[in-house]
């Protein structure tokens, strides 16, 4: 559904535009409506769902066991930041300031499209992350049987 990296502006609102290329799909295939949320995994990243998809995801981090510290982390960073946005006429989302201010997203971001939701990362945290080299030892089974 989503690919592709885009350089944003976030204006001094908390706002960003949704690109051009997404934007039908947006309004189609998403009912107009985004969650945006913490990526647990990695700093400097928030993640936006279609709406849809975002309740699959929802329900399957409720489901896990809260007996486990980890279970409880992600169901906070996932479940309880979890905002609907819906865009504006002019195609742009309102993004929490407390979600901005957390993954350090000012002006400069970086919207990658990632399948079934888009990232949104802080344009240094984004940088760093794209410098990292994927080593040798790095590479699990999965990603040897890949033919690139």
């Amino acid at each position: 559904m989503f690919q592709g990296e885009t350089a944003i502006t976030v204006d001094d609102k908390g706002r960003l535009a949704i690109p051009t290329a997404y934007r039908e799909l947006v309004v189609g295939a998403c009912a107009n409506r985004l969650v945006v949320t913490y990526n647990p995994f990695e700093l400097g990243c928030l993640w936006l769902f279609p709406h849809d998809e975002w309740e699959k995801v929802r329900d399957q981090v409720n489901a896990l066991p809260k007996v486990k510290a980890a279970h409880r982390d992600m169901q906070m960073k996932l479940v309880g930041a979890a905002t609907v946005v819906e865009p504006d006429g002019a195609a742009r989302i309102l993004l929490p300031a407390s979600q901005r201010s957390a993954a350090g997203i000012e002006k400069k971001a970086v919207l990658l499209g990632m399948g079934n939701k888009f990232e949104l990362w802080s344009e240094q945290a984004h940088l760093a992350k794209i410098r990292q080299t994927i080593g040798e030892d790095d590479i699990t089974d999965d990603m040897a049987a890949l033919q690139l």
